[in-house]
């Protein structure tokens, strides 16, 4: 409200200088043209009312994201985005609800599921439990993924743990434990929930533990390194021919932990660069958002 009374004020300046500038005739042709100039030139930004969430500025982020993906190297792919607050508070969807195929962040439900059931005491392979899960998730290691997947007793009893962590089942379809299969299918709102979910369940410490960092560690070593996103985003990628995915957390220095899912099926010949320079773009967006007032 503060901003739009703040425009209201300016809207009565603006009027009243108009009025003024009415009541004297010109100088010449060009010294209107030049005033005219000068009056186009103002750009008076109102946000829309009732559609901010307290505390960030939506009337920024979505145009910005909108921006992003209007890139011609972009536009015959298909995008699905969900971006809220840790409290469940929206601040970007596009397709939240789409069933896409998520590559390697099918891994996020079969680590987080072997959370909840496993003993982190034990073993694989004489391999501790933590640390299987680390490796599975850190480096995307698709062998540890499958072996992880069998240990658990298959996709149902992965499904079960999910459904006990609040999952709703019928917004995923589990053909394996990598995903590398192209059968895999997952809506960003089902990636946000489970995200959601492991930051207060059993083990939670070791699941966020277990994801790349920007910049720094896995599989986002050489992403976001030197942005102002650098060390704040801990994230599972997921890369297939044609797939590109992004999910995890944003910790955002003015308003605390986003939760995010970026997921995007491209055709198999689309620039895998421009793909994932727009992924990282609106990561850097989000992490350096601030309040419009």
């Amino acid at each position: 409200m503060k901003s739009v009374r703040s425009c209201f004020k300016f809207l009565a300046m603006a009027a009243t200088v108009a009025t003024q500038i009415g009541t004297v005739a010109p100088v010449n042709a060009n010294t209107a043209i030049r005033l005219d100039r000068q009056l186009d030139a103002i750009d008076l930004y109102v946000p829309p009312p009732e559609k901010s969430t307290p505390g960030i500025c939506t009337a920024y982020i979505e145009p910005i994201i909108d921006r992003i993906l209007e890139n011609p190297a972009l536009s015959s792919g298909k995008w699905a985005i969900l971006v809220q607050t840790s409290e469940g508070d929206t601040l970007y969807s596009r397709n939240p609800d789409s069933y896409m195929i998520p590559a390697s962040n099918m891994k996020l439900l079969v680590t987080a599921a072997a959370l909840q059931k496993l003993d982190l005491s034990g073993n694989i392979r004489s391999t501790s439990i933590r640390d299987w899960i680390t490796v599975t998730n850190l480096r995307s290691d698709n062998a540890y993924a499958e072996i992880l997947l069998r240990y658990l007793g298959g996709s149902q009893s992965v499904g079960e743990v999910l459904t006990s962590l609040g999952i709703d089942t019928n917004g995923y379809r589990l053909r394996d434990g990598s995903g590398l299969s192209r059968n895999n299918l997952v809506t960003p709102r089902t990636l946000v929930s489970i995200l959601r979910a492991m930051s207060h369940a059993k083990n939670n410490d070791v699941f966020f533990t277990s994801l790349p960092v920007a910049g720094i560690s896995g599989t986002l070593k050489n992403r976001l390194r030197g942005s102002l996103a650098e060390g704040t985003v801990h994230a599972k990628t997921g890369t297939l021919r044609g797939v590109r995915a992004l999910s995890g957390y944003i910790d955002h220095p003015e308003y605390g932990d986003l939760i995010f899912s970026i997921l995007t099926n491209q055709p198999q010949d689309s620039s895998n660069l421009a793909v994932v320079e727009a992924i990282d773009e609106i990561v850097l967006r989000l992490a350096t958002i601030s309040s419009c007032s």
